[in-house]
């Protein structure tokens, strides 16, 4: 059974449960002694904190800020004030999951016009988070994760024949496009039984295409002004409809084809089946056709987005630093032999290699941050007192470069930081690529095994040649992602 979490103080449009004001709240109505908390000089009068600040580039500038004001700061913009957290100490304490639950705010209420209350997207208060969580929980167990193995070794076979072609015509790879249509392809067809043929096309399936524009719709947002924004996006939102339109309309295609097949899926056992035919274990509820909806847009959104990321962040840094991937590809060779692709089991023999992919995830966390409110009155860290309902934003970009926890050379690349030792020397809750407590991604483990898989695959089959003249440029869209990656592949000797 998934863990309960209390009602928190909610953030709908009107009134939850506890019967605090929904919507926004900026940081003066949660934050008694906001004044002790430092923000960036030269506050511009009703604009805020926007000197200097590139609308498209609002994570990073976060950072830089943190880096200048140290571990708790706001920022202003616009009449709102944000407070946001990015030191290790900090950050512990609102891992409390006794004190503190999630926030839904910034850019992911944002989406909820599509995702509604989807795993990623509802409210604590909500009660089909709890609900779906529980009936899909098992959907994510070791026996699930073993069924899904070989259509996930399917779909990088169609990876791999798609790079042979480009080694062999001496063509530079596109490495985060190739992703992304690796990992669609993989949770569309382990989860959902569908096959959006990402890998014959030419440009990125529409899917792909409506996702983009609906996270990026959702971060601009962030970045208008309120009574702007109806002018300002108009055509932003045009477009937007018909984005949430096209995705709400694969979806109910894909859940109607399985609905045709024989309700139950023909005994597929992948996570719509869940959807679908399972009832709570101790309740008897089922989900609702339009959560349903909701959820599967959640798991194709979600399920594909951060993984690419992170897969496109470590062969980046792979290709950075040829004494790294000689070791990882020698505990390929090592722990697979001769057999031409992996058993499921030994996927998590690759202890290595998944210390490459966690180094990658902790320099560049592809959800680079996470919201929590205070479910009571309290005080952060000691100092800081905070009304029930109050929220921050951890940085989790900069939690994971904080001296504290990681040492002076923070910024550098380097794997062995997750070797068993190092990780039971350092302190808890300062490594979260995947959020915290309850509702942390309920797909973790899912993401890390596809991910690990894939890259042992292709250090097995090519060399990686990076762009000298490459320099990492980050493309912001509430998930991070390298900007303009490519890569030159050599085919290994003796590779099948």
């Amino acid at each position: 059974m998934a863990q309960t979490t209390r009602p928190a103080t909610g953030n709908t449009n009107t009134t939850g449960p506890t019967g605090l004001a929904k919507g926004f709240r900026s940081a003066e109505q949660g934050w008694p002694e906001l004044h002790r908390i430092p923000h960036p000089p030269r506050r511009v009068p009703l604009l805020g904190d926007v000197l200097g600040v590139n609308v498209r580039t609002p994570l990073q500038d976060s950072m830089r800020m943190a880096d200048r004001l140290g571990p708790i700061f706001r920022r202003k913009a616009f009449g709102k004030e944000f407070v946001f957290v990015s030191g290790a100490d900090l950050a512990a304490d609102l891992a409390d999951e006794s004190r503190f639950a999630k926030h839904v705010g910034l850019g992911v209420a944002n989406l909820r016009p599509v995702a509604g209350d989807g795993l990623f997207t509802a409210y604590n208060h909500e009660p089909n988070w709890q609900l779906a969580h529980d009936i899909l929980a098992p959907g994510f167990s070791r026996d699930a994760m073993a069924g899904y193995h070989p259509l996930m070794l399917d779909v990088a076979r169609q990876l791999t024949a798609r790079w042979d072609e480009r080694e062999a015509a001496g063509d530079a790879v596109d490495v985060p496009g190739d992703m992304t249509k690796l990992t669609l392809e993989t949770i569309a067809r382990t989860g959902f039984g569908h096959d959006f043929g990402s890998f014959e096309r030419a440009a990125p399936h529409p899917f792909v295409t409506a996702m983009v524009g609906t996270l990026s719709f959702a971060q601009r947002r962030n970045v208008v002004p309120p009574l702007l924004g109806p002018l300002l996006l108009r055509g932003a939102d045009r477009r937007n409809d018909a984005d949430m339109a096209y995705l709400n309309r694969t979806v109910d295609e894909v859940v109607a084809a399985r609905r045709a097949a024989g309700g139950s899926g023909g005994g597929q056992g992948d996570l719509l089946d869940r959807m679908l035919e399972v009832a709570h274990p101790d309740t008897g509820e089922r989900l609702s056709a339009e959560n349903i909806r909701r959820q599967v847009i959640t798991f194709l959104v979600a399920g594909h987005e951060t993984t690419s990321g992170a897969l496109s962040f470590a062969l980046h840094y792979l290709s950075l630093h040829p004494d790294v991937l000689a070791r990882a590809r020698a505990e390929v060779d090592e722990v697979w032999g001769a057999d031409g692709e992996p058993a499921y089991e030994q996927v998590a023999k690759l202890r290595y290699l998944r210390r490459v992919l966690d180094e990658s995830l902790r320099l560049w966390p592809t959800a680079p941050g996470f919201a929590r409110e205070a479910r009571e009155d309290t005080t952060l860290g000691g100092v800081h007192p905070m009304r029930r309902g109050a929220w921050a934003l951890v940085l989790a970009t900069m939690l994971h470069r904080d001296p504290a926890a990681w040492g002076e050379n923070a910024a550098e690349f380097d794997p062995d930081r997750f070797a068993p030792s190092a990780v039971r020397a350092r302190p808890a809750h300062v490594f979260k690529p995947f959020g915290t407590g309850a509702r942390a991604c309920i797909g973790r483990q899912f993401a890390l095994h596809e991910a690990t898989l894939v890259l042992g695959l292709l250090l097995r089959r090519y060399d990686l040649h990076a762009d000298p003249g490459y320099r990492l440029r980050i493309a912001e869209r509430l998930t991070l992602m390298p900007d303009g990656l490519t890569l030159r592949l050599g085919r290994r000797a003796g590779a099948a």
